[in-house]
């Protein structure tokens, strides 16, 4: 597919350009911003109430600086990984927010010494009180932090430390590309293609390419666990995860709940990886020899075979039809939700055309001021494509919903934040399962199937993967072999006789780029809170119908002021308990069972 008639974004209505007056204007005020909220922080010991005050309400105004200019930052940069003068900017944003970063340092350390005086400030500004849980939380931690001047070294040293590894994983995957110029990401995406012998051989050179730039790949790697782990014992986080559970807003006896739920289940996800296995042999769909020993790793995503080209999942879609399918199934279920995504659309907000030099995936950044999102894609024609639109409109409706709040309150976990986007997929797929049969059921629900494993079974070994990651950083410097090694480990654990031990992918540790965040440790399970969190709203939402879209939006708008057992009570759920997480997993296995039946029929 060429990229005529796919869409590039207009940035007009964030700023006109890089070079525009209005970008340093508002370079300018967020530099002025950060003075005068460091300047509001130290008050704090003369006048705590009303400097308090003054305090929030500044730091509202550059948060929505800050959040603007980094997402514009990176978003233009994303696009072109090759531009220097992009990649210049975001080492500019980031020197100035150090800035940021430093006055909420002071502001954290005064406003622990001075937490017993929350309550006269509550009462003297009731208007704060939907304050409490997140100064709560910053109170908590001032725990977790090192001296001001240290804080201040770990900054500078971030720059030139954890975020340039993470920048040059990011170039080397962007800039990698096979002897008949394929680039990484198109070679990625041929997992899609209903060749078999074009999805294992683009399998084999995307792992060539990884093994050829191995020592670079696990160095950035190895460099930034490192500094991670080091990091974390000078303030005082026993381990990486117990960070992220407390940046998830997430207790750990939730999280075991929602793992053992996953585990207690694996069983029957490993019968649908075999099923699929003995259908893509059946039908001739397959170049594996594996035989009974479960599914090829080149086949995760191997569509199955359809009555023609024209069929509903296997024909090429422009991105005109893409959108009218989407805006459908937003109007389905609400007026603002539909209203929203034609406005998406329209308004110029995705940029989905493949093009060198432009990250792979997908992603939605959200813009304070004037409050709208941009959505980066990799548009090829292929339905997977259209889900994943439907995810990412789902985070920027996430946004929409909070409009009004104030700043502060648009730093929703990680947990939450995959609440819409994967709603926003259940409403598609169940839409399509409802609304087929025959062959073309078997194919929607293998569709579904084939991404929700994604979600809790890839997720599980994600998750195995990292954690073993740093137990091994913390003994010793972890190279190429050693990660090959772990990862193994956590495909043989997760993934067990569902995949075929002679065509796996032990070199998934340099895929994914979250692991090469130094801000984003564990980014894996939230994705699978956030897949059954969202089938429970679902079947909420089948059992109430369009009077649960207030219900929704309202607990979207919330999800920045709460934490997740907070908001989840607040909805009618108890995730504290793997029965919750069993009764959104029940809905995907009695897909699964169908799925095995029909392929066997």
């Amino acid at each position: 597919m060429t990229n005529e008639n796919i869409p590039l974004w207009n940035l007009d209505s964030i700023f006109p350009s890089l070079d525009s007056r209005e970008y340093e204007d508002t370079v300018k005020a967020f530099a002025d911003g950060i003075r005068k909220l460091d300047s509001a922080a130290s008050s704090l010991k003369e006048d705590f109430e009303n400097s308090l005050r003054t305090y929030l309400e500044i730091e509202n105004e550059v948060l929505a600086l800050s959040r603007t200019l980094n997402a514009y930052a990176y978003i233009i940069y994303s696009v072109d990984t090759t531009n220097t003068k992009f990649l210049n900017n975001i080492a500019r944003i980031d020197e100035l927010t150090l800035g940021l970063k430093q006055a909420d340092l002071k502001f954290t350390r005064l406003l622990s010494e001075n937490a017993s005086r929350l309550e006269s400030f509550y009462k003297k500004f009731p208007q704060f009180e939907e304050y409490s849980y997140v100064l709560e939380e910053r109170v908590t931690a001032a725990g977790h932090q090192m001296s001001a001047a240290e804080e201040k070294l770990a900054g500078d040293l971030q720059r030139t430390g954890g975020n340039a590894w993470e920048r040059l994983h990011e170039q080397i995957i962007s800039s990698l590309s096979d002897d008949e110029s394929k680039t990484f990401n198109e070679l990625r995406n041929d997992a899609y293609s209903p060749d078999g012998e074009l999805r294992k051989k683009s399998w084999e050179r995307e792992i060539q390419l990884l093994r050829q730039n191995e020592t670079a790949l696990a160095a950035c790697l190895n460099n930034i666990k490192g500094e991670t782990l080091t990091l974390n014992s000078r303030r005082n986080w026993k381990t990486a995860l117990e960070r992220s559970l407390f940046s998830s807003r997430l207790s750990e006896k939730t999280l075991e709940a929602l793992i053992t739920s996953i585990e207690e289940n694996l069983d029957v996800f490993r019968e649908y990886f075999c099923a699929k296995a003995e259908y893509l042999k059946k039908t001739g769909a397959t170049v594996s020899k594996s035989g009974e020993k479960g599914l090829a790793f080149y086949d995760l995503f191997a569509p199955l075979s359809s009555g023609g080209e024209n069929s509903f999942l296997s024909k090429k879609w422009t991105f005109s039809e893409a959108r009218d399918y989407i805006i459908a199934r937003y109007d389905s279920f609400s007026t603002r939700a539909g209203d929203f995504a034609r406005k998406v659309f329209d308004e110029g907000w995705i940029d989905a055309a493949v093009r060198e030099g432009k990250t792979g995936g997908a992603y939605d950044e959200d813009f304070p001021l004037g409050h709208q999102s941009r959505i980066m894609t990799n548009f090829t024609g292929a339905f997977s494509d259209i889900i994943t639109l439907a995810h990412e409109i789902g985070h920027a409706f996430h946004f929409s919903c909070m409009e009004g709040k104030p700043a502060l309150f648009f730093d929703y976990p990680m947990t939450l934040a995959e609440t819409a986007s994967t709603f926003a997929e259940t409403i598609v797929k169940q839409n399509m399962i409802q609304n087929s049969s025959g062959a073309d059921r078997m194919q929607i629900l293998e569709f579904d199937l084939q991404d929700v494993s994604q979600v809790l079974v890839d997720i599980l070994c994600r998750f195995y993967f990292e954690k073993s990651v740093f137990e091994k950083r913390a003994e010793s410097e972890l190279n190429a072999e050693d990660f090959c090694a772990l990862m193994k480990q956590a495909q043989e654990k997760s993934y067990g006789c569902g995949l075929n031990p002679d065509e796996r992918h032990e070199y998934m540790w340099a895929v994914k780029s979250h692991y090469y965040s130094p801000d984003l440790d564990f980014y894996n399970f939230p994705y699978a809170f956030g897949q059954l969190f969202a089938a429970g709203l679902y079947m909420r939402y089948r059992k109430e119908g369009p009077a649960f879209a207030l219900v929704y939006e309202k607990l979207l708008s919330d999800t920045g002021s709460m934490s997740c057992e907070d908001l989840c009570r607040k909805a009618g759920f108890d995730i504290t308990t793997p029965a919750f997480w069993n009764e959104g997993i029940a809905m995907y296995r009695k897909e699964i069972e169908e799925f095995i039946q029909l392929v066997r029929s």
